[in-house]
C-alpha cells in the first residue's frame, strides 16, 4: 500500500533549460505529504499547526537524482512509510514516468511543539495510530 499522487511539472518548477530545477523536488515532497496527512492519515497541515500547535518539519533528506524531468511531464509521486519512531518518522518517496524512476528520496520528519520552545515531541497517537497501520500493511 503506497499513496499516489501525479504532479505535473510546470514551468514554475523549471530552470531555464525546461527541467526541473532539483530545489523544487523537495517542494514537490512536501506536496506529497502534506497530501498523504489530509487524505490517509486524517489530519490537515492546517489542523495540526492551527489547532494542535504539531509541526512536522523535515529534519533529514537523502534524495538521488536519476533522470531530468521536462516541462510538461506528468510524474508519479509515491510515498510509503519506512519507519515510525518515538518522535519521528521516516518516508520514503519516489517521482517516475512510465515506470523511469526520476528521483528518490528517503525523509526524515520529526514532531515538533509549535510552542516557544520548538522542541521535538513524541508522535502523538492521532498520528501514529494510522502511520502504523499504514506501515503494517506496507509490509
Amino acid at each position: 500500500m503506497t499513496f499516489t499522487r501525479e504532479i505535473k511539472i510546470r514551468f514554475q518548477h523549471c530552470d531555464p533549460a525546461g527541467i526541473v530545477f532539483y530545489p523544487r523536488y523537495f517542494e514537490m515532497f512536501n506536496q506529497i505529504v502534506e497530501d498523504w496527512f489530509a487524505e490517509e492519515i486524517g489530519m490537515s497541515f492546517q489542523t495540526m499547526h492551527v489547532e494542535h500547535r504539531l509541526g512536522v518539519p523535515l529534519v533529514h533528506v537523502e534524495a538521488d537524482f536519476m533522470r531530468a524531468s521536462r516541462i510538461g511531464e506528468v510524474l508519479v509521486f509515491t510515498l510509503r512509510v519506512v519507519e515510525i519512531r518515538t518522535r519521528s518518522f521516516r518516508l520514503a518517496v519516489e517521482a517516475s514516468l512510465s515506470g523511469e524512476p526520476r528521483v528518490k528520496a528517503e525523509l526524515t520528519l520529526a514532531c515538533v511543539s509549535l510552542g516557544e520552545s520548538l522542541r521535538s515531541t513524541q508522535v502523538p497517537d492521532s498520528l501514529r495510530k494510522p502511520m502504523e497501520a499504514y506501515l503494517k500493511a506496507e509490509g
